[in-house]
């Protein structure tokens, strides 16, 4: 049975969350059954970021960041893909993390269904990918991460050390996919998965992802 994570582990700063994310779970509550898996990478975005979706005012689509800590942040990209985020810090302050690869653990068939690829590595190597896989879109938007009967939600991970050991180093580089403060540190990995959507520092000029 899986244990969500507090909310007390939401409220610190996004910079210190995305870190500490590395290696619990991300759920999906399916009819089929849950499906998900090991959160692997990570990406922080921070209230005085100006990469972040809330740097100028609330909206809307960005609501969600500046509610509660704990809850999630779904919003459309390109018109198709969706990006999942976790919310950070007290209400009021919008701060997130977005997670940017999964590996896969639980329900592989209901994601393979949902997104069939050749190799398994591509299932859930992307901010897109893996919400395809899950089905995650804006319907999931600010349900509570930290309620196991809810849609969505970030489990602990009981053998955290284990996986770390066998995954790990945990690596921290610049983020990607982004054309504004494209130089923070602010994107985090275990550099021992497959899963990682892509290792290395070097970021490419694109829209703000997070």
């Amino acid at each position: 049975m899986f244990v969500p994570l507090g909310r007390e582990f939401y409220e610190p700063s996004a910079a210190k969350v995305a870190p500490l994310l590395l290696g619990h779970y991300l759920i999906r509550n399916t009819p089929d059954g849950a499906c998900g898996g090991v959160i692997v990478e990570t990406e922080a975005y921070l209230t005085d970021d100006p990469a972040c979706h809330a740097y100028l005012r609330q909206t809307t689509r960005n609501r969600a960041m500046w509610g509660a800590p704990g809850h999630a942040y779904v919003y459309l990209i390109y018109g198709y893909h969706y990006c999942f985020n976790a919310v950070c810090q007290p209400s009021g302050v919008a701060e997130a993390v977005l997670v940017r690869a999964i590996h896969p653990t639980v329900g592989m068939d209901i994601m393979q269904r949902n997104r069939a690829v050749a190799k398994e590595r591509d299932l859930t190597n992307g901010p897109a990918k893996f919400c395809a896989a899950m089905v995650i879109d804006r319907s999931q938007d600010e349900v509570d991460l930290c309620d196991a009967n809810a849609p969505l939600f970030i489990a602990l991970n009981p053998n955290l050390n284990e996986f770390h050991n066998s995954y790990g180093p945990v690596t921290t580089t610049t983020r990607i996919g982004i054309s504004q403060a494209a130089d923070w540190p602010l994107r985090f990995y275990l550099d021992g998965s497959p899963f990682v959507s892509r290792k290395g520092s070097t970021p490419r000029r694109a829209n703000a992802c997070g």
